[in-house]
């Protein structure tokens, strides 16, 4: 169970990481990124991210740190209908990146 909700964390933190950089290389400077994982944002959000020994939670600090304005936002698992709908469209293209830019 415990390896379980580590994978799931890494997981989490990986699709943070990658979304940042997408809109870095975007040009964007101001990002908001919700999750439903209220721990994974009190992490992130408290400074914890800096002196982590999770390599990839460390990259979400260093992205947060470049030169623009990142939020972070807790949003409820069941409310998150926005996300259900995304995923959903994008079924079967679990191993590739998939970009919306005028979302369903």
């Amino acid at each position: 169970m415990v390896k379980r909700v580590a994978e799931v964390f890494q997981i989490k933190a990986r699709a943070i990481v990658e979304g940042l950089k997408l809109a870095w290389l975007k040009g964007y400077k101001q990002v908001e990124s919700n999750c439903d994982d209220a721990m994974f944002i009190d992490i992130i959000c408290n400074g914890l991210a800096s002196i982590s020994n999770i390599t990839v939670v460390c990259l979400i600090h260093k992205w947060c740190n470049k030169d623009w304005k990142v939020k972070f936002r807790h949003v409820l698992r069941g409310s998150n209908k926005l996300t259900d709908c995304l995923g959903n469209a994008a079924i079967g293209n679990l191993n590739q990146l998939v970009l919306f830019t005028d979302p369903p």
